[in-house]
């Protein structure tokens, strides 16, 4: 089954954002992030009904949110009557106060940079992008580029740099979320880069990275259809191809920080060779770059005159519509890879729902039900339906806005149980500064 959603970015008022865990789930966590996380999720929601929700006391929700409202991290929100009657006193609710904290998230790729900015509640303030040239950058030049974009996003969103309390950054390759380290990236000439302290130097503000395929899964936790779903993979394809896995609302990285690379699993032997130096990657017969060396040889291009990626995409989806056959078998060929990498995904982890998610999503040919019945027939024959899959068309943005979410989960990890009252004082007093 397949769900086709128009590209664009969500919108958020007081929906609230956050992963939406079953009550009564989820009892391993502080009850002091509980209370605040279930009001963040909610957007608006009473003190009785978070007591209800988390099989607690309404007393000892009370305490737990007259601290929160001290800190300034909720407020109370007095909602419209029901009727024009005007008795009674009128009803209050909790939402988290988005001016409390902001934070920036910002994706780094092969064609430009993306960047956001988020209150605390997640509503998005200011957006902004710049444009590079497909060469790998260096570390100083890297952070050049993350610095000149910050400060254009920050000046959309009327702020300053003072003015924030955390940035996230999602980066293509092998990211170790924790270490700040990133191995290998297709962004970076170099590898082993400890680029989330060098980047925290630069520009004096707390900054966590992850894989941007890990990011989009956040988004998605956080803003999109998977906030209500406890395990479900995202599978992007853009220049390259990645994945990212949420496990009990959880994103799930391996035990080395490094795992569900997809596109880096094997699909033939001594194949293709793909972009991490290896050869045979499913990434090597699906990305952009692979898509593209088929069609400079399929549509006849000289090689000195070839154009840019993009381009050459658009010519070689435009022909296959137009009924080119060699253009219509690349992208078949594509698709066929594709449902093998699926179906591994479906045979290892029994996600409930598979995205598919980035640009490429566009082509269609892609995703044709061809490919998606083939899916089908790879997987194990259990008597069971095959996950369902969504189609995810979203842009750049919203891989900022998965991002932004990183800074988010940090800062509220660090605000909530990382540090005593003294010191989560301190952490307010600097992002109102």
């Amino acid at each position: 089954m397949r769900v086709l959603q128009l590209p664009g970015s969500p919108q958020f008022a007081h929906s609230g954002c956050g992963p939406l865990i079953a009550p009564l789930t989820d009892s391993l966590r502080p009850m002091r992030q509980q209370v605040f996380d279930r009001v963040r999720a909610l957007g608006l929601i009473s003190r009785a009904q978070v007591a209800k929700d988390l099989g607690v006391s309404p007393a000892s929700v009370t305490a737990i949110s007259s601290e929160l409202l001290d800190e300034g991290l909720i407020e109370e929100v007095t909602l419209p009557r029901e009727s024009d009657l005007g008795r009674g006193r009128p009803a209050v609710a909790m939402g988290v106060c988005g001016r409390a904290h902001r934070v920036a998230g910002m994706k780094l790729s092969d064609r430009e940079h993306t960047a956001v900015i988020t209150d605390f509640a997640g509503r998005m303030l200011a957006e902004d992008s710049i444009s590079r040239d497909t060469q790998a950058s260096s570390l100083p030049e890297m952070l050049d580029a993350v610095e000149r974009l910050l400060d254009r996003v920050c000046l959309k969103a009327g702020l300053s740099r003072r003015d924030l309390s955390g940035i996230g950054i999602g980066l293509p390759g092998f990211v170790d979320h924790v270490q700040g380290m990133v191995l290998w990236s297709s962004v970076l000439t170099d590898r082993n880069l400890p680029f989330a302290a060098a980047l925290q130097s630069r520009i004096g503000l707390p900054v966590a990275i992850d894989n941007d395929a890990n990011l989009v899964a956040l988004a998605e936790l956080w803003f999109g259809t998977g906030r209500s779903r406890p395990d479900f993979a995202v599978v992007t394809i853009e220049h390259g191809l990645g994945m990212g896995f949420v496990m009990n609302h959880h994103i799930y990285r391996g035990a080395q920080r490094l795992g569900m690379e997809l596109g880096h699993t094997k699909v033939q032997l001594d194949g293709a060779l793909c972009r991490c130096g290896q050869r045979g990657c499913l990434e090597a017969y699906v990305a952009d770059y692979a898509l593209a060396r088929e069609a400079v040889t399929a549509l006849n291009l000289n090689s000195r005159l070839t154009p840019s990626v993009p381009v050459l995409l658009e010519t070689l989806f435009q022909s296959a519509r137009e009924g080119n056959t060699t253009a219509r078998a690349i992208f078949r060929r594509a698709g066929r890879y594709l449902a093998l990498g699926l179906a591994n995904v479906v045979n290892l982890f029994d996600p409930a729902l598979i995205i598919l998610s980035g640009e490429r999503m566009r082509y269609d040919y892609l995703y044709a039900e061809e490919t998606l019945s083939e899916m089908a027939d790879l997987v194990i024959n259990s008597g069971r339906p095959c996950p369902p899959v969504e189609i995810h068309a979203w842009g750049d943005m919203l891989w900022a806005q998965g991002a932004a979410a990183l800074a988010l989960n940090v800062l509220s990890e660090r605000i909530l149980t990382g540090l005593t009252r003294a010191e989560r004082k301190l952490v307010s007093t600097h992002s109102d500064a």
